[in-house]
């Protein structure tokens, strides 16, 4: 053999020895990159377990914060929708703050009732009310309360009368309010009310 020939076969083998390292280190990387493709996914799938545990936390302790919300709101709204019930206890506050009434008007009914009741024993039915949006199952019943135009009230008296009205839990929220001053004291007033009686039927 020539130092030719083995001059060729050296660059032969050097060639191969390049073509594998080459081929070897494609691998690699191919190997590499599939790894680290697996490990995203990996650390992805545990960020998504961890984010769905703290939500299903929050939500038992949300479950947990509120779980009496339905105790407390039917102790705080009505069960029943007597009219007769409305009205004495609108009326004893009346007369418990010095103040005379003319009527207490419920809106009128599909089913026959007539405005201008004031101490019906019918109960209330579900033509008279308005649902309250995002509350189910609890509805809205406005009625107007119209003191004695001949009676006019001192208007501290009107104004302890809103004060016991807004706590009461039948007619917690007063939606509107018309005052008219008498001409002769202007001490004293007459007024009308709009109220907002929520009950759940």
């Amino acid at each position: 053999m020539t130092s030719k020939h083995l001059y060729f076969e050296m660059i032969a083998i050097i060639v191969l020895l390049i073509g594998g390292l080459a081929v070897g280190a494609y691998g690699a990387d191919r190997l590499l990159q599939a790894q680290s493709a697996q490990l995203v996914s990996n650390r992805l799938q545990t960020s998504v377990l961890a984010q769905e545990q703290t939500e299903l936390i929050q939500a038992k302790q949300d479950v947990k914060k509120y779980q009496n919300l339905a105790t407390i709101a039917q102790s705080i709204v009505p069960q029943d929708k007597d009219q007769a019930e409305t009205v004495l206890q609108i009326v004893n506050i009346a007369s418990e703050n010095g103040v005379t009434l003319a009527s207490i008007t419920f809106p009128s009914s599909s089913l026959g009732l007539q405005t201008g009741q004031t101490a019906s024993s019918s109960s209330i039915n579900l033509s008279q009310l308005t649902a309250v949006p995002g509350i189910p199952g609890v509805y809205d019943l406005q009625l107007v309360v119209q003191s004695d135009t001949t009676n006019p009230v001192p208007y501290s008296n009107f104004i302890s009368f809103l004060s016991a009205l807004e706590n009461n839990r039948r007619t917690a929220l007063i939606s509107d309010v018309s005052i008219q001053p008498n001409a002769q004291n202007r001490n004293t007033v007459t007024f009308s009310l709009t109220l907002d009686e929520y009950v759940k039927p």
